[in-house]
């Protein structure tokens, strides 16, 4: 991503009002100035994507094959990187972050957090729907996954909880994540706090207000990157919608049909 990002700030350019260009590293864009962010021949080329190649009636099975891919191309860098949108209501005010895939099942996509005072556990008590976005550029691929967010057993936390060094597993217990704090040392002795409270204990406990979160689809779209933007897009829709997170969270692996979306 880093030499991709190094290659696209080589074709950016400063657009003035008046149609003549200027370098980004010279002075900060005026009023009448804006940036055009345009490389001049990026094209993907690397591979098409139709029904043959994914799985005609799981998409977890299609993303277990795709994640292989990126995993074993030894291109990208964190596979397991997504970007986790959540939105809060009623505002509808969106934020994003990036965070790690550490789990898929039959039912859905798992990653860790905080839940009582991080932005994605507030903004998930006022609407558990959330999506993922997955970019793995070197193979010209993303997937993008829409549903309802259901909160992990204490006991299936405590499975991955256990899994994780032992400083991380003090770090969620001192750090009060997405709170303002005063400095650096607010947060150091916080976690000087916790080790002497768990000094000596190997098995550690996991927070109440920490652990799992299944995103559970409602739609799983694969995309891949074509020639003239003319991308190919395959997107699994869950016959039956998910209306709660009650619904969501004693739903099996589901039914989908797969349709192709215009680029």
């Amino acid at each position: 991503m880093l030499q991709r990002l190094s290659i696209l700030s080589k074709h950016f350019r400063l657009f003035i009002t008046s149609s003549s260009f200027m370098n980004l590293d010279s002075a900060p864009p005026a009023r009448n100035q804006r940036l055009v962010f345009a490389p001049d021949r990026y094209q993907y080329t690397k591979d098409s994507l139709d029904l043959s190649q994914i799985d005609p009636e799981s998409p977890f099975k299609t993303f277990h094959t795709w994640f292989g891919h990126a995993k074993e191309s030894g291109e990208v860098t964190s596979p397991d990187a997504v970007v986790l949108s959540t939105a809060e209501l009623p505002s509808g005010r969106v934020s994003s972050r990036y965070v790690l895939l550490k789990q898929l099942d039959s039912k859905g996509f798992v990653i860790f957090s905080n839940f009582e005072t991080s932005k994605k556990g507030r903004n998930l008590a006022t609407n558990p729907r959330a999506s993922l976005t997955f970019w793995w550029e070197p193979l010209q691929r993303q997937v993008r996954v829409e549903g309802i967010a259901v909160r992990l057993t204490a006991e299936e936390s405590q499975e991955y909880y256990d899994t994780r060094p032992r400083g991380s597993r003090i770090g969620a217990w001192a750090s009060p994540q997405s709170s303002t704090i005063e400095n650096r040392d607010v947060l150091d002795q916080r976690v000087k706090d916790v080790e002497a409270e768990f000094d000596g204990q190997e098995k550690i406990p996991v927070p109440p207000f920490w652990g799992g979160l299944r995103i559970v689809p409602e739609e799983v779209e694969f995309w891949q990157g074509r020639n003239n933007r003319l991308h190919d897009r395959l997107v699994y829709r869950r016959t039956v919608p998910l209306e709660s997170v009650e619904q969501a969270s004693t739903e099996g692996p589901g039914e989908f049909t797969i349709e192709r979306l215009a680029p």
